[in-house]
């Protein structure tokens, strides 16, 4: 008999490897990732080339990697993986962000990180919920990737409130000083994970502290970017 796991998590046909998740003819239907600047993720008009965002105010990292906008179906999983209960989901997911990496890796335009890190949840928050979907989603990745996974390396210092239920300037004034990183990264090539990537604000802090320590680079990966 055949479990949930060895089944698509989209449309529940069989698959041939679990791990998969999601099977072939579901991901050739995924939405499609429009022209994005490399660096920040948004819309331009050629993929490869940054945007005049970015030549104007270069965001604190050097690339963003995402395995498909925020939109159904995708966001539905991340939404399950993150509200429901359903940690389960975080392999399949992880794999998508994998697959965009990969592709973006082969362009060689991204060098192979040596550490990954999560985007961490505040304590209160984290019993709350069980677990960090973003440590879910990294864990995997860092296997794959064969590079250091360091959970523990960044810390939320104090409760926020949702940042779904703020404006984007009222998003930056909330996470200040919510982040510190208690591991020695200099010179490492850093990758931090997220689930979604919004107006970045969360990742943005971040990776402010990670560029006062030094990191020789610095690339954003989510499943999900609002475009």
């Amino acid at each position: 008999m055949l479990t949930i796991a060895s089944r698509c998590w989209l449309c529940q046909c069989p698959l041939h490897l679990a791990v998969q998740g999601i099977c072939s003819l579901c991901m050739k239907n995924l939405p499609a990732i429009p022209p994005c600047c490399p660096r920040c993720g948004l819309p331009c008009a050629a993929a490869h080339l940054e945007c005049g965002r970015c030549l104007q105010k270069p965001p604190p990292w050097d690339a963003m990697i995402f395995a498909c906008p925020y939109e159904m179906p995708v966001s539905g999983l991340v939404l399950r993986l993150k509200f429901s209960k359903q940690p389960e989901l975080d392999t399949a997911l992880a794999r998508l962000l994998l697959l965009r990496w990969q592709a973006r890796w082969r362009e060689r335009s991204l060098p192979r990180p040596d550490v990954i890190l999560s985007v961490p949840l505040h304590q209160k928050r984290y019993f709350s919920r069980g677990y960090n979907q973003s440590e879910l989603l990294a864990r995997p990745l860092a296997r794959w990737l064969h590079c250091d996974f360091l959970p523990y390396a960044l810390r939320r210092n104090r409760r926020t409130p949702p940042q779904q239920s703020l404006t984007e300037r009222e998003r930056k004034w909330n996470l200040r000083k919510a982040f510190t990183c208690h591991e020695n990264l200099y010179n490492k090539h850093v990758m931090l994970v997220d689930d979604v990537v919004t107006t970045g604000s969360t990742v943005r802090e971040i990776s402010k502290i990670l560029r006062k320590q030094g990191v020789a680079s610095l690339q954003i990966g989510c499943i999900c970017r609002t475009l």
